[in-house]
This record gives C-alpha cells, structure tokens and sequence, in this order.
C-alpha cells in the first residue's frame, strides 16, 4: 500500500510498527486493532507548541520568502504563464512520491494528444492530480475546506487510474497499513488508527479546520499536514491528497491566491527525511522537528518559485523579441504565450485555440520551428506533436 509516511516502500527499508517504540506523549496513543496489532491514533489538534524565539524566526523567514512569491503572482501581467508549468512540475513530483516514473515531458505529449494516446498509468495518475487540483481550487468558491470537500477532490485523484477499486472518494471501512509492498500488518512500519478511531480522529480534525487560531498560518498548515498523514483516511492516495490539501490552505488561510507554491519537491528531495520527521511525531512527539523541516520546505521552494519565474518570464521576452525582429505576426507571441500553458501543441490545436485556420496555424507554427522555439516530435502527419523543449527544461530543471 502507497501512502502518506512510507510512500515509496520498495526503495525505503522500514523497521516494523513496535508498540514499545511509540513511547507515551500528546501526539497520541496506541490501540489495539480488532486482529490483535498494534495502531496509532493521534491527539486532536492543536498540540501544546513552545513558540521559542527560533522558532519564531523560522516562522518569520518562511512568511518573507513567502511573500516575495506571493508579490510575484500579484504584479506580474500574466501570471498564468507560471500557474500551469508550477501546477505540472507540481504533479509530477508529488506523484514521483508515490512511486511514478512519468516525467513532465510524457505528461505534455499525453496532454497535448487529448489525454488518450499514453498506455501508461503513471502518465494518468499525474493528470489526475492536475484534474483534481484545479477542481478543488474552482471548488473552494462553492464550499469550505470539509471532510465533504476532501471526499471529492479524492475522487477524481483517483478516478480511472490504479487504486481506482478502492473506493474514490469514499473514506475507508477497512484497516490499512503502511510498509514494504507484500507486507502483512505485523510487519507494518506505521498502522492508523482503526475505523472507529478514523472516523472520530477525522471529526476532530474537521472542527480544527474550522476553528479560529491564534497559531501563524504556517504552523496550522504543518500541524495539519501531519494529522491528516496520521489519520490516513483513504484506501490509497493519501499522500496525494495531504500535498494537495497544502495548496487549498495556502489560498484558505490568505497566504497566496493563486497556487504557486508546491512543497512536493523539497519532500522529494528530502524524502527519507520527510518520512522520519513525520513518523517521529506518532513515536516521540516531535512537533518541533518537523515544523522547522516544513518552514525549511517553505522558504526554500517559495525562493525556488520566484527564482523559477523570473526564468519563465526572461525566456518569454526572448522568445518575443526573437520573433519581432523578424517583424512576424503577431500570432506568433500568443502562441508563445500558449506553450508557457502548454509545451507540447499541435497545429489542429492552435488553430482552435486561437480561432484561426489550419493553414494559418501551420505557417505560424512552422516559422516557431524555423526559430528554434519548437521541434517536431514524432511521425510526421497532420497530429503531429510540437514541443518547446527549452520550456520543459526550465520548468523540469531541478
């Protein structure tokens, strides 16, 4: 089973669940499942924080890095240039989490094929996330962040794709575990909470959601990162779905409007790390450990962002200045724009997109390949795929 603290059990050696190991502390308790093993069931939020000066300037660094970003996404004029390529890279790596191979080069080609030509999984299970990201951020205008809301955006993570039989958008009725592929649960290296507990633990988690805090906003979001990890409600893609939470609570709690701010890849890179932090909560109640790992996350991803975007819109202006001083059309920059939305185009695409013939969509999209800006992929034909290999690569670059 893939999830929240052990994700990639075929590359992590996992000790097994030891009641003994999870000494006594607020985090939680252990029970006993109805077969006899072992579980974790944690305390409801919050828990008791010792807000220490350094935890504070952690606290402080992470908002200044934060907000640098967020002054990016208000000032710049178009900042859909960066939604879509931060969304992908997003997709990708928190999808890499789970065990993926599928890169953000096969994830444009199946996009711009009208998500129907892959045969792999992984390709789609990525597709999913974006689907169920931009559903759960249309969403939120309609209804509050609730066990209601998780529910749905769950469901169409997982429609269609592997897991797709264990009941999307449904919480579970079964107990899970987490560890090696093949495990039994005697071997598990963390098991949550029964069904029972599950449903009162997701009742407590719902009302903390709701309720007014005093805690700075990030700490609400690392506090409820781990609990939901915790609770791990679903058969499978919970780990999906706790990275996806991160994104709605940075718009609910008013730290960025428009979703530009993915952690996905600081756990990715620190994936040993961001297991171990979460496991210590259940096991010794270290809260402050993993609390400075996510205001780490934080401030090094919303750096990255920005750093990111301001490549994104150099090589936009490059690409426009390439093309206006070949006085060409002006069809050409908002195709340029179209493939910072989408890399990987085809000319039946364009001419849709942009309301213009077929014929004048291929002319258009032959002198972008004349300028280095796209290159053929593929058989050639009248689908044949184009891709702006230079924006896959900034946006894939580590």
């Amino acid at each position: 089973m893939q999830s929240i603290i052990g994700i990639a059990e075929s590359i992590v050696t996992y000790n097994n669940m030891n009641s003994a190991s999870f000494i006594e502390n607020s985090a939680g308790r252990v029970v006993q499942t109805p077969d006899g093993s072992s579980a974790f069931v944690p305390s409801p939020l919050p828990p008791e924080i010792t807000l220490t000066w350094e935890l504070m300037h952690a606290v402080t660094t992470a908002e200044r890095a934060l907000g640098n970003l967020r002054g990016v996404g208000t000032t710049l004029p178009n900042a859909n240039l960066l939604i879509q390529p931060f969304i992908r890279r997003e997709a990708v790596l928190s999808s890499r989490i789970e065990g993926t191979e599928a890169s953000i080069g096969d994830l444009v080609v199946f996009e711009a094929a009208g998500n129907v030509t892959s045969e792999s999984s992984d390709v789609r299970e990525v597709a999913n996330y974006i689907a169920a990201l931009e559903y759960g951020f249309a969403r939120l205008d309609e209804l509050p962040l609730s066990l209601r809301f998780i529910r749905e955006v769950h469901e169409r993570l997982m429609h269609g794709v592997r897991g797709t039989n264990r009941a999307p958008g449904e919480f579970r009725r079964l107990q899970n575990w987490i560890g090696a592929p093949g495990s039994t649960m005697a071997e598990a290296r963390y098991v949550p909470p029964p069904v029972a507990e599950m449903n009162e633990a997701l009742n407590s988690f719902e009302k903390f959601l709701h309720a007014p805090s005093d805690l700075p906003a990030l700490l609400r979001l690392a506090l409820i990162h781990y609990q939901f990890e915790a609770i791990h409600p679903f058969l499978d893609g919970n780990g999906r779905v706790g990275r996806l939470l991160l994104t709605f609570l940075l718009r609910i709690e008013g730290l960025l409007e428009e979703p530009l701010l993915y952690l996905s890849a600081y756990f990715e890179k620190n994936r040993s790390e961001y297991y171990d932090r979460l496991l210590d909560i259940s096991r010794r109640g270290a809260w402050q450990e993993w609390i400075f790992y996510f205001l780490r996350a934080v401030e090094e991803q919303s750096n990255d962002a920005v750093a990111r975007a301001k490549r994104i819109f150099a090589l936009r202006d490059a690409y426009r200045t390439r093309v206006t001083t070949a006085r060409s059309s002006a069809l050409l920059h908002a195709i340029i724009d179209r493939l910072f939305d989408s890399p990987g185009v085809t000319i039946a695409r364009i001419a849709k997109q942009l309301d213009i013939t077929y014929p004048s969509a291929k002319k258009n999209v032959e002198k972008l390949v004349a300028f280095g800006i796209l290159s053929p992929w593929g058989e050639a034909g009248r689908n044949r795929l184009y891709v702006a290999n230079e924006i896959l690569a900034l946006v894939d670059a580590p």
